[in-house]
């Protein structure tokens, strides 16, 4: 402090230190008187162990309603200190979503579907997978799989995918961030694609993918302890193109679904299941 400094190296005596700095001497002099805390701090930390759901606000009531007198703006910078305060995330608004009822399109490049789906390595490293199906034959267009997954990635996915096969009239999604996000909702824009979302918490709606993430999860992800990431690539490549090309698919009637495109009665094969 400058006035400790003046008075302890320029010999200036306290007034004229004070006076220098335009400072009160009774400012200058007080000593702040720490409270003692214990009490406070072992009874909000029991109440905090044995009550992990209680908030501030109830564990305010709780002590008043015992009979302590504690200030509540003491309790709450001991609360803070405890690092007892967790924000609450506000629930994100979406619009009302009224998605078309879900049929079985006539032909490939119809409706597509995307999902994520997370996992851990072996080193308990946690990462993701974005899966996209075309619902017309449920072939596997795509599994992208990396620690992060944003909506740039998605785009750059579905540009990929398109190169090689074309772009869908609709896509059917999920209310995921990266699935909301402008960027991808410009991108369906400018390429005149539908993204039909589901209604938050009815993963029903969106079947077709629900369904390939379990098969996935069986035959893949719950299969084998993955080292790195390149694992999950080499073994999932090798899955797909025996997804797509020979293992039956039980809603085709037991053929693969590259079989369905070249099949001459494909369309009343998927009408009528048999």
């Amino acid at each position: 402090m400058l006035v400790i400094h003046i008075i302890t190296f320029k010999n200036y005596s306290a007034r004229q230190a004070c006076a220098l700095f335009k400072l009160n001497r009774g400012t200058f002099k007080y000593q702040a008187i720490k409270s003692d805390d214990s009490e406070i701090i072992e009874l909000v930390k029991r109440i905090a162990e044995s009550k992990p759901r209680w908030g501030f606000g109830k564990i305010v009531q709780w002590l008043k309603h015992q009979g302590y007198t504690w200030n509540h703006k003491r309790i709450r910078r001991i609360y803070c200190e405890l690092k007892l305060n967790h924000r609450i995330k506000p629930k994100k608004r979406l619009p009302n979503r009224e998605p078309k009822p879900l049929v079985v399109p006539d032909q490939q490049n119809r409706t597509w579907s995307m999902d994520f789906m997370t996992d851990s390595l072996e080193s308990g490293k946690k990462f993701r997978t974005l899966n996209i199906i075309d619902d017309y034959n449920r072939e596997i267009l795509a599994v992208e799989i990396d620690y992060s997954l944003p909506a740039e990635r998605v785009i750059r996915v579905l540009n990929r995918v398109a190169e090689e096969r074309g772009l869908p009239e609709e896509i059917r999604v999920d209310n995921g961030p990266e699935f909301i996000s402008i960027k991808l909702e410009l991108w369906a824009e400018s390429h005149q694609i539908r993204l039909e979302n589901i209604k938050p918490g009815k993963p029903a709606q969106n079947a077709y993918i629900e369904r390939f993430n379990r098969t996935y999860r069986e035959d893949v992800l719950d299969m084998y302890l993955f080292q790195s990431l390149n694992d999950v690539r080499d073994i999932t490549t090798e899955w797909m193109y025996e997804y797509n090309n020979e293992r039956p698919h039980s809603s085709l009637g037991g053929i693969p679904p590259r079989e369905l495109l070249t099949h001459p009665f494909n369309i009343s094969l998927l009408l009528t299941g048999t």
